[in-house]
């Protein structure tokens, strides 16, 4: 049994101790098995689906081998489905899909409220590149279903970049808030240049008061639930950190994050070594 699987075993068993509280290993998936992740826990997204990426997700670029979760960004030249000849929409106006990608969520499958969230990944950093390790609630449309960023990196402003996030509405149907933390990668590589070669920890804490966000124990961003009640007419006052969110983790390339894209940094390769999800002995 290699080292992995004994301590979830350990972990799956016993309840552990954070400061005066239990929490117990309540929903995980360790990727031991081989080819397309389990669907009984991940459900998949399709298509060209948000913030004008490039990406075309599909099933085809997550598979599980060796113990890991990977989600390839591949270069492929297709035609899009979705294309209509004059259209505004973005989705529709590409003749063209230029790259692949996967998005796998928990969606309908598993929801939580409150605890901890633990995912050991490895990311690309090349130009493009767009990860994530994100959260969404299922009971509200975006933004009022609110969002939780555990990780994503992208060059924000050219710079290669870590961003930790919590969002939700503003006063207007689409008008967001905001509570996000910038880390340049350089903060990490100028002392160990091999940095984006291993894999890391990335957790969040969540309880009825914060949400705080870790990089290897490494406190990135807390956001004060006290201050998170949506602000728009049809949803004001509602606190949408106080209700259960999914997960979902992915790969996107280009758009409005990612943005310009280079030729040489394909394939982009994603892996996560495991999700683990801990709540509070009630």
């Amino acid at each position: 049994m290699n080292c992995k699987h004994f301590f979830f075993l350990v972990a799956l068993a016993l309840p552990w101790s954070l400061g005066a509280q239990e929490y117990r290993l309540v929903w995980s998936d360790e990727f031991d098995y081989e080819g397309r992740p389990d669907e009984a826990k991940w459900g998949y997204e399709e298509g060209f689906v948000r913030n004008q990426e490039l990406q075309w997700y599909q099933l085809d670029n997550a598979w599980c081998h060796g113990g890991l979760l990977a989600i390839e960004g591949r270069k492929e030249m297709k035609a899009n489905p979705m294309y209509r000849d004059g259209s505004r929409d973005w989705r529709e106006s590409r003749p063209n899909i230029e790259c692949t990608s996967s998005c796998i969520k928990t969606k309908e499958k598993f929801s939580m409220l409150y605890g901890r969230v633990e995912v050991r990944a490895r990311i690309p950093i090349g130009k493009g590149a767009w990860p994530a390790i994100w959260m969404l609630g299922d009971h509200m449309p975006w933004p009022a279903c609110g969002e939780i960023d555990i990780m994503e990196y992208y060059r924000r402003d050219g710079i290669p970049s870590i961003l930790a996030n919590t969002c939700w509405q503003g006063k207007k149907g689409f008008e967001q808030n905001w509570i996000t933390r910038v880390y340049p990668i350089e903060k990490w590589m100028s002392s160990y240049p091999e940095w984006p070669t291993e894999f890391h920890v990335w957790r969040m804490d969540w309880d009825e008061n914060w949400i705080r966000i870790y990089l290897d124990d490494e406190l990135l961003n807390e956001t004060p639930l006290n201050t998170t009640f949506n602000e728009s007419k049809e949803y004001a006052g509602v606190n949408p950190f106080r209700m259960p969110q999914y997960i979902l983790l992915n790969l996107a390339i280009g758009g409005t994050g990612g943005l310009e894209t280079k030729d040489d940094a394909f394939p982009l390769r994603y892996e996560v070594d495991y999700v683990r999800v801990y709540q509070k002995d009630r």
